[in-house]
């Protein structure tokens, strides 16, 4: 069933898959009506300057929202994640809640995520739901291939600030915008029901939302293959998850209780 995609998924780094998600677009919106009235610790306005239309972020609650949760656990994302690593067992990392308001113009800059994390495996995939219709100049877009690149980018935060690292070996990220035709870049227009799969290195950014009838609203889950391991970044990371490094040394494994193995269905 996905060895197209899974082929495409190597090559590029992302895949667009279609329709699969259908039957989980209405439980969802009710899981985000709650986790917007019940926000976690980790909320985030990205641009509190902005009247027009917010942008906003909170993760690492599907613990306790019961909608997320039914999602990882028996919704086909772990399935997918699990066929396109390749991997012989899949984990959540963990979900990210990512909403931009109509007219909202933030732009979220171009980045992979690999080294925003503190945790990382032999494969990976983040699969990108949106709960609403995303034109194709609204939508997420990827750099095809960068996550062969070999190379880690200094993260920024959605704020434009640099992550704070006590490391030198992370390089800055290209001028994508300014040279465009140097790259085969990736975005689809997406219904809901659609979704997009990448790999943690793929480079990615995305636009603001210029919609003026509705939000981009989306759950993104972050998952992890096989070998599984915590990664001292020296610094801040995003999740921050400060209780890893005081337990955890570079390389050791994640804990299954936190960070759980799902069955696929």
């Amino acid at each position: 069933m996905y060895s197209q995609l899974r082929e495409d998924f190597a090559r590029d780094g992302v895949v667009v898959i279609r329709g699969l998600f259908r039957d989980w677009i209405e439980p969802l919106r009710e899981a985000v009506a709650y986790n917007l009235e019940h926000p976690g610790p980790l909320f985030r306005n990205y641009n509190p300057e902005n009247n027009s239309g917010r942008f906003i972020g909170d993760y690492c609650n599907w613990p306790n929202n019961p909608g997320y949760r039914d999602y990882i656990l028996n919704g086909p994302a772990a399935g997918l994640a699990k066929a396109l690593m390749g991997s012989q067992q899949v984990r959540i990392f963990h979900e990210h809640l990512l909403i931009k308001e109509p007219g909202n113009s933030k732009v979220t800059p171009w980045h992979h995520d690999e080294p925003y994390y503190c945790a990382t495996a032999d494969q990976t995939v983040s699969i990108w739901l949106p709960l609403d219709p995303v034109s194709r100049d609204s939508s997420l877009e990827f750099v095809a291939g960068s996550h062969q690149w070999g190379k880690l980018f200094r993260p920024r935060k959605f704020t434009g600030v640099d992550y704070q690292r006590d490391v030198d070996d992370l390089h800055p990220m290209p001028d994508i915008d300014g040279n465009r035709d140097q790259y085969r870049i990736l975005g689809w227009e997406l219904e809901p029901g659609d979704a997009v799969a990448f790999d943690h290195r793929t480079v990615h950014g995305a636009p603001g939302n210029r919609s003026q009838e509705h939000s981009r609203r989306v759950v993104s889950t972050r998952w992890l293959g096989d070998n599984a391991r915590y990664v001292d970044r020296r610094g801040e990371t995003s999740p921050p998850y400060p209780h890893l490094a005081a337990c955890l040394q570079d390389g050791e494994a994640l804990p299954e209780d936190e960070f759980p193995f799902i069955a696929t269905h």
